[in-house]
């Protein structure tokens, strides 16, 4: 009895038809390269290095034109419903068939020995192709547009470069499909289980972060056209394959041409039959992707596995504990943390702020909470590659500066970091100082973080807990927070713990009705993440600790690379490495002691001591390290390398 798959292969070869996306849903579907023999090895290394984009179904040996792994009784000459033909990367024809292909061009003599052996010396490569889930996505209730429209689907070149290899090297090319907003995690789950058909999304959100001016003119394909609540969702696509080809130059090769597909015998999902070489499905459901929102200017999701982001939410409630009875909890808003963190994992340029001049007798003014949970982040941030400035008052330059430079010697802090402050200078001064040249598009820092910083009330005015105004010692560094807003590609977080600092203002109202004296020191200015603490240093260190399991979350970091280049193979000293860069009870202890010797107070109580907001180091601040290290550091919480 023949396959589905065989039936429609034969009928290929007696009727054209073109577009693969709306037919034979539930087999798998292929992009074929076909590529001189000598070039077979690297771009067989450069499907590997870029598994999203090429995932790599079959290749053959030079000359055979079956599949058997694939397909039986095909014929890859004949079995596609149309032929891209490619002369020193031009395309110079589109063919139906290849099986008497000859050529036309009287082009060199090189190409001409090539043609007339024709596929005797050529190598075809089976790529995984998106059209195999979209069957899945209808089972699942997302609408896929394209198949709704009767189209091909869009397809674009990016300014995203791939991994390359050998001769080969082109950018991505992605596919857009257009998902309802409420059906995001459901579509990155669905395509996560099938790699070889892309696997999730590289993606989603504004094109223009991928360098696509204009959805609605593809490079390949047909325009795909959104409806109201739709968010772009892009995949990596095999249509890659023949970037490679343009910008390599073989001297002949030849394509399926995008949308016509070839077609496979086997279920889209089930992979198992695939030849051994092929990378395993990861069937934990906990490494599947959800999806969040981290940025509305541009808008931007990131992606994380859903156990990542259970052991960050777990985070987030160890550090609302509440030992100082502020009731801090009613300031609490779920999942602040988590996307906080996601967006700091995205960002390239950090600037962290802190001071808290609640002290406004003794000098220096500044409390003992806040600077540590800065250099928490910052070590961690330090780790990962990106870059870190911290930001003060003026004031405070050289204090802070004494306190970075002790950090680094004691160990507590991965490298200096450059100290700086911001004065009001007129009305672009805060775009001047975020902006190089005050040019929104060229941004400084992607991402501000204020921890434990005074943050202005709505009379201007900046309060303390015993609403005394301080605002002679604070300098406007909220104008850098509210300018970020009209700044695409800034982020920002505040993390406070009582309601009165800096990025509070996001929950102001819940502040004003729930906290002491909050109609009157609620800060006004918000942040796009508004994290509550405890203490606000644990806030801090909560971030350390989510950045670190986001930086062993395969799912995110997968995203993080738009699906090219090999899954790192995190090893046991690798981990250990990541992990002296979390807070430890040692190190806090150490850096507490640095700021006792450099004057600064206990912030409730005022007493130059070992203690923060009242509470001594031991037990209530080393515990909180420990039960946040536990949680962080737990093997049940590490993450496994995606596929």
């Amino acid at each position: 009895m023949l396959s589905a798959g065989r039936v429609t292969r034969c009928s290929l070869r007696v009727s054209r038809c073109i577009f693969s996306s709306s037919r034979n849903k539930g087999y798998q579907q292929a992009n074929v390269v076909i590529l001189p023999s000598h070039l077979a090895n690297d771009f067989e290394a450069f499907c590997r290095s870029n598994p999203a984009p090429l995932p790599l179904l079959y290749h053959s040996q030079s000359g055979e034109t079956s599949c058997d792994p694939l397909a039986t009784d095909a014929d890859v000459r004949s079995d596609i419903p149309q032929y891209c033909v490619y002369e020193e990367g031009r395309l110079v024809e589109t063919v139906s068939s290849l099986q008497s292909y000859t050529g036309h061009s009287t082009t060199g003599s090189a190409l001409q020995d090539v043609k007339r052996g024709s596929l005797s010396d050529m190598v075809s490569f089976y790529l995984g192709c998106s059209f195999g889930f979209e069957g899945k996505l209808k089972e699942a209730g997302i609408p896929v547009r394209n198949v709704d429209q009767g189209r091909n689907v869009s397809m674009y070149r990016t300014s995203v470069p791939c991994v390359p290899s050998g001769v080969f090297c082109c950018p991505l090319v992605v596919t857009m499909r257009p998902v309802p907003a409420g059906f995001l995690d459901a579509a990155a789950e669905v395509t996560h289980l099938n790699p070889l058909a892309h696997g999730a999304p590289v993606h989603i959100g504004d094109p223009a972060l991928l360098g696509i001016r204009d959805l609605s003119k593809p490079d390949y394909g047909e325009p795909v056209e959104l409806h109201p609540g739709d968010v772009p969702v892009f995949w990596a696509c095999g249509v890659t394959a023949i970037e490679a080809i343009i910008h390599s130059r073989p001297p002949l090769a030849f394509s399926h041409s995008p949308g016509c597909m070839f077609l496979c015998d086997i279920p889209d999902s089930s992979i198992r039959t695939l030849p051994s070489d092929s990378p395993p499905t990861e069937s934990d459901p906990g490494q599947a992707p959800i999806c969040l929102p981290i940025s509305h200017n541009p808008l931007f999701y990131s992606l994380v596995s859903k156990s990542a982001a259970a052991n960050i939410r777990q985070l987030e409630e160890i550090i609302i504990e509440d030992p100082g009875q502020r009731g801090i909890r009613a300031l609490f808003v779920q999942d602040e943390l988590l996307r906080s963190c996601l967006a700091l994992s995205h960002s390239s340029s950090v600037a962290i702020t802190t001071g808290f001049p609640t002290h406004y007798m003794h000098s220096p003014p500044d409390e003992t909470d806040g600077p540590p949970g800065a250099i928490a982040m910052a070590t961690m941030l330090l780790s990962l590659g990106k870059q870190v400035t911290l930001l003060t008052d003026s004031r405070a330059l050289e204090m802070n500066e004494a306190m970075v430079a002790e950090a680094v010697r004691r160990g507590v802090l991965k490298a200096a970091i450059p100290v700086v402050g911001f004065k009001d200078g007129g009305p672009q001064s805060a775009l001047h100082f975020l902006c190089h040249h005050g040019d929104p598009s060229r941004p400084r820092y992607d991402h501000l973080v204020a921890i434990e910083r005074s943050g202005r009330a709505e009379d201007g005015n900046y309060y303390n807990m015993r609403a005394i105004n301080i605002k002679h010692l604070v300098d406007p560094i909220d104008d850098l927070f509210i300018a970020a807003k009209e700044i695409p590609g800034i982020t920002t977080t505040g993390i406070g713990d009582g309601g009165n600092e800096l990025g509070m203002g996001k929950v102001k109202e819940k502040v004003k009705t729930l906290m002491p004296k909050g109609d009157l020191i609620a800060c006004s200015v918000p942040a796009d993440f508004a994290i509550t603490a405890g203490v606000s240093n644990w806030g801090g260190y909560a971030v350390a600790c989510g950045l670190y399991l986001l930086n062993t979350c395969s799912s995110h970091q997968r995203y993080l690379r738009r699906g090219l280049g090999l899954d790192p193979v995190v090893s046991r000293e690798q981990l250990q490495d990541w992990s002296t860069n979390l807070p430890s009870v040692q190190k806090e202890e150490s850096f507490l002691a640095t700021l006792v010797r450099l004057g600064i107070r206990s912030g409730k109580t005022g007493n130059l001591a070992m203690e923060v907001d009242g509470l001594t180091f031991h037990p209530t601040h080393s515990e909180m390290i420990s039960k946040l290290l536990e949680a962080t550091l737990d093997p049940r919480t590490q993450n496994r390398p995606a596929w």
